[in-house]
């Protein structure tokens, strides 16, 4: 559904989806990969545009990459060919994240149904936790006007 490899740089050989305008122009790109152990994760390096007023992560742009997490974590489940939205997503900030961080996404399908999948997971910079979240996605039978990852 829009996956593409990245062919240089820092996420060089990372996945990532073009579909998404919002996450692959706007906030991101963000990236995954399959991990040795078979897990996803999740990826991107902070910059300056992720920034609060503050000078800390902005925390739509944190709850956004939770969001994509959701999905990198089911991707399995869900497959290349199969849409799914966000039903509900919760979730708690721990600590910030500065430009510069490394951030990660992490989690595990805890459930996955025939047309609801439910997630959590851990957003970390540079390791440290950030964000606690779950989330459900629903599955669905055809692209819903196009907003689909």
């Amino acid at each position: 559904m829009g996956q593409k490899i990245q062919d240089e740089g820092e996420f060089k050989g990372w996945k990532y989806w073009d579909s998404d305008a919002f996450e692959a122009q706007l906030i991101g790109p963000f990236y995954f990969r399959t991990e040795e152990n078979g897990a996803s994760v999740g990826a991107f390096r902070a910059e300056p545009r992720h920034m609060n007023g503050h000078g800390n992560m902005h925390g739509g742009c944190m709850m956004s990459f939770a969001d994509f997490g959701l999905f990198t974590i089911a991707d399995k489940v869900l497959g290349d060919d199969t849409p799914g939205v966000t039903l509900s997503m919760s979730s708690d900030f721990l600590s910030p994240a500065n430009v510069g961080d490394l951030m990660e996404v992490r989690g595990e399908v805890t459930k996955a149904g025939r047309s609801v999948i439910f997630v959590r997971g851990m957003v970390t910079a540079n390791g440290t936790p950030c964000l606690s979240f779950s989330g459900t996605i629903k599955v669905l039978k055809s692209k819903p006007n196009s907003r689909v990852h």
